[in-house]
């Protein structure tokens, strides 16, 4: 997401840092260059014209124009601007204290309502909700069963009629999830291609039999502009309480997350980034700005990490490391726990400075590592040593791979394991380094002065 923004941002900044001092004329020039940016990734002109003017106006202060660091207050004054422009955000959703709390999506058919759905209530069950879900989307049965299947992958109550109008549909089912023992129902209401009386007056009639707490827009993040504009067209007839954004990870441009807010003061309040049901986020606007200006966003990195790691599994592995047990059956683990925090490119994205390494190639790697590990018996993983040349044929065979690639697996993974000996007990098992990567050199011994005499020694043995 915001690929082509980032890009054309980091551009402009890099120029600034490659002048002595910011002055009037480099900033207006720098503003332009922003505006230009902002207008490519799809963002509403007047939108566009207000953030720079803001922006502009807080450049052109004494403080940063005698600022240290003149380049560094510009991109501050950009983070700042962008986290007012996007926010603030209320991700909270009131629950009533008893009984069910109801939640409405509404939006433009084919803008991801039905998935959304699915995600919310999985997103509520992680945080220990009750959830059901409800198809009320008769104009498109395909929908409600859609919703069906979903709902049975998530393993939560599920309720729709054949016959029937929606707000009777949604009114009812009320009723049901009590006897369901849910404390909140999502309900899934029908889309039209465009906003038109009888979708609206839908609309009205399911919000006054059911009362929800929260009435979400859905919005495809693909549509650009045309997601603010009809975002502003449900705004004008219904209030609604904030968006979720979807195909956010299709984006590369984000005009869509950019302007929502500014054009309708309703804030984004949850954004999809994939199609599983666990690709499914809360917006922050200061983690968006980062993401946007190149600075990564490691809380979401750490988050997505409590998320799918074990605790009990991290101790074991730690304990392994300090005894030096470690083996390929860890390792495996180790990848799983990594495929399930999400795309290396993305998890990548998140690590300040990391957003421009192109991970194509261990991408790539991943499942090839998988499949020689699965080719290997318990006891060749647990004791790689045993591996020799026929073991080897079998495992490349089975593996659909060559002889020498497990060779190179297994050498890898032996310096993998010096590495982790070298740094001691507070080293954690890094795949990087089995997936064409690098591992970093260990703390040198010594104080700094002995370096010294030691780099002068060779020095002069060199002469």
């Amino acid at each position: 997401m915001f690929e082509s923004l980032r890009e054309n941002l980091d551009n402009v900044f890099r120029n600034l840092r490659g002048v002595g001092r910011i002055s009037e004329e480099n900033t207006r020039e720098a503003m332009r260059e922003i505006r230009t940016a902002l207008l490519e990734a799809d963002v509403n002109y007047q939108v566009v014209k207000d953030f720079t003017d803001r922006c502009l106006g807080e450049a052109l202060g004494e403080k940063v124009l005698k600022s240290v660091s003149p380049g560094q207050q510009i991109i501050k004054i950009v983070h700042d601007q962008l986290v007012g422009l996007m926010g603030p955000v209320d991700h909270a959703i009131p629950f009533a204290d008893h009984g069910v709390t109801p939640i409405v999506l509404v939006g433009l058919q084919g803008s991801g309502k039905t998935t959304s759905a699915a995600k919310l209530a999985r997103y509520l069950e992680v945080r220990g909700h009750h959830p059901a879900l409800v198809g009320a989307d008769v104009q498109r049965p395909a929908a409600v069963e859609q919703l069906r299947v979903l709902a049975e992958q998530l393993d939560v109550p599920f309720y729709s009629e054949d016959k029937g109008r929606p707000p009777k549909i949604c009114e009812r089912s009320l009723a049901w999830a009590r006897g369901q023992d849910a404390d909140v129902v999502i309900m899934d209401t029908a889309g039209r291609l465009h906003i038109d009386a009888e979708l609206m007056a839908e609309l009205r009639q399911i919000i006054d039999r059911t009362q929800p707490t929260q009435i979400l827009l859905v919005c495809d993040a693909m549509t650009g502009q045309d997601a603010v504009n009809s975002a502003k067209e449900f705004n004008e007839q219904l209030d609604f309480d904030g968006v979720i954004l979807t195909k956010l990870d299709g984006d590369a441009r984000g005009g869509a997350a950019l302007s929502v807010k500014a054009e309708t003061g309703k804030p984004v309040k949850f954004v999809g980034v994939g199609e599983q049901l666990d690709r499914f986020e809360e917006f922050h606007p200061d983690r968006m700005a980062g993401r946007i200006l190149g600075m990564g966003d490691v809380v979401t990195l750490v988050e997505k990490a409590q998320q799918t790691v074990d605790a009990e599994q991290a101790a074991k592995l730690q304990e392994k490391i300090r005894k030096q047990s470690l083996n390929l059956e860890d390792f495996l683990h180790q990848l799983n726990q990594v495929k399930k925090m999400g795309p290396l490119a993305d998890l990548l994205k998140m690590i300040p400075g990391m957003n421009k390494v192109d991970v194509s190639s261990a991408q790539d790697e991943l499942p090839r590592i998988q499949g020689i590990i699965h080719s290997m018996t318990p006891e060749e993983r647990a004791n790689p040593e045993l591996i020799d040349g026929s073991r080897r044929r079998r495992i490349a065979e089975g593996s659909a791979t060559a002889p020498s690639d497990v060779n190179q697996l297994l050498k890898q993974f032996k310096q993998m394991k010096k590495y982790l000996k070298r740094f001691g007990e507070g080293a954690v098992a890094d795949p990087s380094v089995m997936l064409g990567g690098r591992a970093p050199s260990p703390p040198r011994g010594g104080s700094r002065s002995s370096r010294r005499k030691s780099r002068k020694r060779k020095k002069r043995h060199r002469r």
